[in-house]
């Protein structure tokens, strides 16, 4: 029996809510019954279609949320921007995405407003929601009547384009509709002109520079000069490098001054179990993410191998020596490399558990050491789903309220995030192993990044402090003796 509220959605009593569209999804977990490709098509494209619809209800229920938060927020006195950055907040725990991302969200129901024929290719499933945003995004510097007038210039384009085709025609019309508008978009990516780095798979970045055309131009014809001016080495095996290869040492070459072969003067921070020394369990590089456990041995100054062969079978493992001289010089710097200075920072965890080793302050912001400490146990902010860099570091339960400048009170934040919470209907509880963010009646749970080959970190303050006492005491017996005339 199909729902009232799909049958007759006119009907006067049906109403299309949270509880109807949750009975529309569960009809979608039945498995589905067609027998011809036709039939399979049809029914994915029909999907596709209510996705696009689901999303133009999404920007009208985001639209109404913002104009009520605005109405409560006036009366308390509380800013427009701060409004807009807790309901970005809020949209994006409603969706399980970014607080950054909520706010494109925010910004997309906005601009919408003004173009009603995008809004409704939207609404009858034509268009997706990036689509919606490619065509927005074009007309940001416009004023409303001009951004309508693009609307209706590419209004036939809406459902037939391609992506790079809709948002290149939504560019042109906004050049012809206001000429000036180019001038200031280019003054404005000037300003946002930047240097960025991600991971990518395999060990491997992409180091990414957002520059000026005449820039990103120069900076391609320097390095394929530098290829003509500087030839393989004639050594070298036939076609041994690629073009990409040398290019790619080059642009390290000419950036940092050295030979990507030598290496580079680095200060690694690891967490690093025991077990990446002994077999292949990888360590993490805070604000990269995990490395094989060759690379992070290669990075501290140990070639030791995954399995290193014995010639004898009571030899002991050859990594037993670079173990013990790890765990022995807490402090030291690991052996260089010929050629480089490596300067690893090692980060001790609790052999039992996901524990970083924490410290307190009675400062009421969090001090240097402390602050690096929290960063290297949350790797990015905490806020569900967030991911961003973390910019700031901040009390959980707020210092006003007797919070105290610790590790486990404190989180790793952006600044986005950091200002969000601070609005009166934005609430963060809990602590550094599990925190709880509400705001606008949505809730999601928050846990710190688990340490690698470690459980989760305890949430009893009494265990922690048995396991830091013990895990001292371990490191005490593990130090060397000391030498001939060294002072006890």
């Amino acid at each position: 029996m199909v729902d009232e509220v799909i049958q007759q959605p006119g009907a006067e009593g049906a109403v299309l809510d949270a509880a109807a569209v949750r009975q529309i999804h569960d009809r979608l977990d039945a498995r589905p019954k067609t027998d011809t490709v036709a039939a399979c098509l049809e029914e994915v494209r029909a999907l596709q279609e209510l996705r696009n619809a689901i999303s133009a209800r999404q920007a009208e229920l985001t639209l109404l949320a913002h104009e009520l938060q605005a109405a409560a927020d006036k009366d308390r006195g509380i800013a427009e921007q701060e409004t807009t950055r807790v309901v970005a907040s809020q949209v994006g725990l409603a969706r399980r995405t970014s607080p950054r991302n909520g706010s494109r969200l925010v910004a997309l129901a906005q601009a919408l407003t003004d173009m009603p024929r995008t809004m409704q290719a939207l609404r009858a499933g034509v268009i997706g929601e990036w689509q919606a945003t490619l065509v927005t995004r074009e007309t940001i510097f416009l004023s409303a009547q001009d951004r309508a007038e693009v609307d209706a210039q590419v209004a036939d384009q809406l459902g037939t384009a391609s992506d790079r085709h809709l948002e290149r025609a939504a560019r042109a019309a906004a050049y012809r509709v206001d000429p000036g508008v180019a001038a200031a978009r280019r003054a404005k990516a000037v300003g946002d002109r930047r240097v960025t780095l991600r991971p990518a798979p395999d060990a491997m970045t992409w180091l990414t520079a957002h520059l000026p055309v005449q820039d990103g131009l120069a900076c391609m014809a320097a390095l394929n000069g530098a290829l003509h001016d500087r030839p393989a080495p004639a050594d070298a095996p036939a076609k041994s490098m690629t073009r990409g290869q040398r290019m790619a040492d080059t642009f390290v070459e000419r950036l940092t001054g050295r030979s990507p072969a030598r290496g580079a003067d680095v200060e690694v921070q690891l967490l690093m179990p025991i077990s990446t020394l002994t077999a292949d369990e990888p360590a993490v590089v805070p604000g990269y993410g995990p490395v094989p456990a060759d690379l992070a041995r290669e990075m501290v100054g140990g070639a030791a191998p995954a399995t290193p062969p014995r010639t004898q079978p009571d030899d002991p493992p050859r990594w037993r020596s670079f173990a013990d001289h790890l765990l022995a010089q807490t402090g030291a710097d690991a052996e260089p490399q010929p050629g480089r200075r490596v300067h690893i920072r090692r980060v001790f965890t609790h052999p039992s558990s996901g524990d970083l080793i924490g410290m307190d302050s009675r400062s009421r912001t969090y001090p240097g050491l402390l602050a690096q400490l929290i960063g290297l146990r949350d790797q990015i902010c905490r806020t569900p789903w967030c991911g961003a860099p973390i910019a700031h570091t901040d009390h959980i339960r707020p210092h006003s309220q007797g919070g105290p400048t610790s590790e486990r009170n404190g989180a790793g934040l952006c600044a986005q995030c950091n200002y969000a919470k601070e609005h009166p209907d934005f609430e963060v509880v809990g602590d550094a192993a599990y925190s709880m963010t509400t705001s606008g009646g949505v809730s999601a749970a928050s846990r710190p990044p688990r340490p690698p080959e470690m459980s989760p970190p305890t949430r009893s303050p009494i265990e922690r402090e048995l396991m830091e006492l013990t895990w001292r005491h371990d490191l005490t017996r593990r130090r060397p003796p000391p030498g001939p005339g060294a002072s006890p």
